[in-house]
């Protein structure tokens, strides 16, 4: 831009208190957002500001240096400073399908790398895929609106016309979170969790421990949201390995042995497990194993350690917010880490 018409924007009050350099960050500040200095161009040298303004090298130094570290500036070694274009804030539609301990990582990691880059809605649909349905439907108007549709998708039934639902969304702007089913088609971002191979893989890592036990137990609530593929990794692992393998759909009503595994994927059966077992006097860990989804700080410490396998949700948040920020469409499968204690 020509200096005339850059200097013409600035202003300094010699009879001010606040201090030069600050009235000149300031001044050069409310130019640009106000569109009187575009962007991405190159600025007066410090040398021109000081003379044209007639205010020490040091006060225009401080002034563009001030703005540079606020990200208002920028600098090229050998040609000098130029207004940065501002980041484009994204906008973005979260559904997660319940709240959980687990779940507040993934969000909290997400946010805190998405930073002041972007908004996040958060919404939960209580894995009710009429609920979910109905929210899309009702937010069809403003969906462009988003730049992203980043989706949890779990069921606690059949989700037919929600996956049409999420079929029907903008794949550029969607994002599928934690589950990837194979209705949903088309070129899209996923950061999510390989269930069948990820259980197995799990199991088979815990095999030394394992394999003091004669038979292994799922907790799968009917009409649950969790992932199928899930059970299916769990049988592949016992047959392989030779272990009686059982489903238990209701908790209360499982007798409990010596030489059983319990593998529970909720909260809940977690706390009514232990206290069934206790109830029956059998040492955990010994006699009886537990082995629990995901991974939250209170495993770490109840009855002093409990083995769980699990994804690495911050990690989960951190390449979602990542996708988002750099416009990418991968499809990405998250690590799943076990940590061993003494429930097993």
């Amino acid at each position: 831009m020509p200096a005339t018409a850059f200097f013409s924007c600035l202003s300094i009050d010699a009879q001010s208190p606040e201090p030069k350099y600050r009235q000149l960050a300031t001044s050069i500040r409310n130019a640009i957002q106000q569109g009187k200095i575009g962007q991405e161009r190159i600025l007066p040298s410090i040398n021109e500001l000081s003379f044209e303004l007639d205010v020490s090298r040091d006060t225009a130094e401080r002034a563009y240096r001030c703005l540079l570290r606020e990200g208002v500036l920028a600098s090229v070694p050998g040609k000098g400073y130029y207004a940065r274009r501002p980041p484009e804030t994204k906008h973005v539609l979260l559904l997660f399908n319940k709240l959980s301990a687990h779940k507040k990582i993934i969000y909290d990691s997400l946010t805190a790398a998405l930073g002041d880059q972007a908004s996040v809605e958060l919404i939960i649909y209580h894995s009710d895929p009429r609920l979910f349905t109905r929210i899309l439907k009702e937010k069809a108007a403003t969906l462009a609106h988003y730049s992203h549709l980043v989706i949890m998708p779990f069921f606690t039934e059949d989700a037919e016309e929600a996956s049409a639902v999420i079929n029907s969304l903008p794949k550029d702007k969607l994002i599928l979170l934690d589950k990837k089913p194979n209705c949903i088609t088309g070129n899209f971002g996923a950061v999510s969790e390989p269930f069948e191979k990820d259980i197995y893989n799990a199991l088979e890592t815990l095999y030394p421990k394992l394999n003091k036990y004669q038979t292994l137990k799922l907790i799968f609530p009917a009409h649950s949201y969790q992932a199928p593929e899930i059970v299916e990794g769990f049988r592949h692992f016992c047959r392989d390995f030779a272990f009686d393998a059982r489903l238990v759909s209701e908790l209360e009503k499982e007798p409990i042995h010596a030489g059983e595994v319990f593998i529970d994927i909720t909260e809940t059966d977690l706390a009514t497990l232990i206290e069934r077992i206790r109830d029956r006097g059998l040492r955990i860990g010994e006699q009886v194993g537990i082995i629990s989804y995901n991974e939250t700080p209170l495993k770490r410490v109840l009855l002093n350690g409990i083995t769980t396998i699990s994804t690495d949700f911050a990690k989960m948040g951190e390449w979602t917010a990542k996708m988002i920020l750099e416009d990418r469409k991968e499809q990405l499968e998250v690590p799943f880490m076990v940590r061993v204690r003494p429930s097993v």
